[in-house]
């Protein structure tokens, strides 16, 4: 009896535990949108479970084992939030397997990802066609996100009074106040035409939170929120 007592006190110990960790950590730990967090809530789910049933352990070796996880995570988030070249190593950053209607194989083999899995993720997307596709990124939690070629678009009321123009994935330029020199060389933008269009709005790149050219070629410019105050 005493057991059974002790097992039901250890799973409603282990349900607290686990719902404020989800609490503290966001709803991203849901959705195991990186690396860490999806090691995190295997172990997380691990010590869990055996802090409800082994009762052969000492019900503080388990408490503490979750409360070291708990902090680990915490600290690593909070430091991948602030600094993005830590984000990039601890998280990882998003692969394109597909760029300008061509397949990248050596961007495929680096991820991993076979033709057979690419065909069928962009089957989840009700795309048959890879003739269809202008640019396909695989994202840090798996997904992957498809830029169909102008052509093949479902049509849109604006679409009605504009003539159609092409369209290419969007370049980030300026991320936490830093420029992204790689996407720099990667695409037919430079620090010169970046530092132009700065000029014109009257604005440093250390109040750039987020600078991205978008689909239609579009500059578009967050600052940091102390700087809207």
């Amino acid at each position: 009896m005493l057991g059974s007592v002790e097992i039901i006190f250890r799973t409603f110990t282990s349900f607290i535990l686990l719902w404020i960790f989800v609490q503290l950590l966001g709803k991203q730990t849901i959705a195991q949108r990186t690396y860490h967090l999806y090691i995190a809530s295997i172990t997380m789910g691990t010590i869990a479970g055996n802090l409800a049933f082994n009762i052969k352990v000492k019900f503080l070796y388990f408490i503490i084992a979750i409360i070291i996880m708990g902090g680990i995570v915490f600290v690593l988030n909070l430091v991948a939030v602030r600094n993005h070249r830590f984000r990039k190593w601890i998280a990882g950053e998003p692969a394109t397997l597909i760029e300008k209607g061509q397949i990248l194989e050596e961007s495929m083999e680096r991820m991993g990802y076979s033709l057979d899995s690419l065909k069928q993720a962009l089957r989840g997307k009700d795309i048959f066609n890879i003739e269809e596709v202008e640019c396909a990124i695989l994202e840090v939690n798996g997904s992957l996100s498809v830029l169909k070629k102008p052509q093949y678009q479902n049509t849109t009321k604006q679409d009605l009074n504009l003539r159609r123009t092409a369209e290419n994935a969007p370049v980030e330029l300026v991320y936490d106040g830093n420029i992204l020199y790689e996407n720099l060389t990667k695409h037919t933008y430079d620090e010169k035409w970046l530092m132009a269009e700065l000029n014109k709005r009257n604005l440093t790149v250390h109040e750039i939170s987020y600078a991205v050219v978008g689909t239609k070629g579009n500059l578009f410019i967050e600052l940091f929120r102390d700087e809207l105050d």
